[in-house]
């Protein structure tokens, strides 16, 4: 199995390669909502222009990488769109691509899922940023130069990536497949203030954390830590089993980490609840459960 992970070793050798993958900067600051629809974001270009990795692109995932004209704020592109943003960044088709992030992995996870969903070449930097740093490897900073763009080139899906509200609705309480929220657990049981309409967590879901997932310096855990998160709460790890994990979240931006942890161990049969809480709670005939599970 490939690791959907890749070192600053690795990287930074593959960088010297004779064809080195393009490397893409997925840094979004999301503020912690400090009252009830507190909803505030900002670029994570100035960290980029200060401080990154030689020779990779900053790319704003609420703007490059979602459909701007959804209503909700992650809402995924279609497959030829993010084709069409890669050749903008002259990425040719089959190049691998590796991302990063500086603020805490999330982005750059959700970055790697709408790539891998198009069946790009794609890895994240274990560590991101920070742990580039630690290593003392070469920093540039400002602007630099911008690679020209490439021929667009065609995209389709190449995997089942999202589930929508419609089939979350149409589930039955024989539905086996685990529903995993991925936010952390104060927004789980409601006891935090939210971004969306309402505090909870969608009814027979489990929480596990995917902030949780790594480390304080920004390393996703062991294997064994991983295997042993998701079994305590009541999932079952089985490397290469077809059985599917459904996650969501606040806008499919953390669920995101815990499809890239999945895979990590070896669980790639999972779909994303695109809409996740934003879109749910703003229904208020959808029911919320809050507090810790019973």
């Amino acid at each position: 199995m490939t690791s959907p992970f890749i070192s600053v070793g690795e990287l930074a050798d593959a960088l010297s390669g004779s064809n080195p993958p393009a490397v893409l900067d997925a840094s979004l600051v999301l503020h912690p909502a400090q009252f009830d629809g507190d909803y505030r974001r900002d670029s994570g270009r100035p960290r980029w222009i200060a401080g990154h990795i030689p020779g990779s692109l900053h790319v704003d995932v609420a703007s490059d990488f979602s459909d701007t004209t959804a209503t909700l704020h992650y809402t995924h592109p279609e497959p030829q769109a993010i084709a069409d943003e890669l050749a903008r960044l002259g990425i040719r088709e089959k190049r691998d691509v590796v991302v990063y992030d500086s603020t805490g992995n999330l982005f750059a996870a959700r970055l790697w899922y709408l790539l891998r969903w198009i069946g790009v070449s794609v890895r994240v930097l274990d560590g991101g940023f920070a742990a580039w740093q630690a290593a003392g490897e070469r920093v540039e900073t400002g602007e630099g130069v911008r690679p020209e763009p490439v021929p667009t080139w065609s995209a389709s899906a190449v995997r089942a990536a999202w589930v929508s509200k419609s089939e979350l609705l149409q589930r039955t309480p024989d539905d086996t497949r685990p529903l995993v929220c991925g936010l952390p657990a104060g927004s789980f049981t409601g006891a935090d203030f939210t971004r969306y309409d309402r505090r909870g967590r969608i009814p027979g879901s489990v929480n596990v954390s995917s902030r949780d997932l790594f480390t304080a310096d920004g390393h996703v855990k062991t294997r064994v830590e991983l295997i042993l998160a998701y079994d305590a709460a009541g999932i079952d790890i089985a490397e290469g089993s077809d059985d599917e994990v459904l996650l969501y979240c606040g806008g499919g931006i953390s669920a995101a980490g815990n499809a890239l942890t999945l895979a990590a161990i070896g669980k790639k049969a999972v779909r994303i609840y695109d809409g996740s809480l934003e879109e749910w709670s703003a229904d208020p005939s959808l029911p919320l459960d809050s507090g810790q599970p019973a």
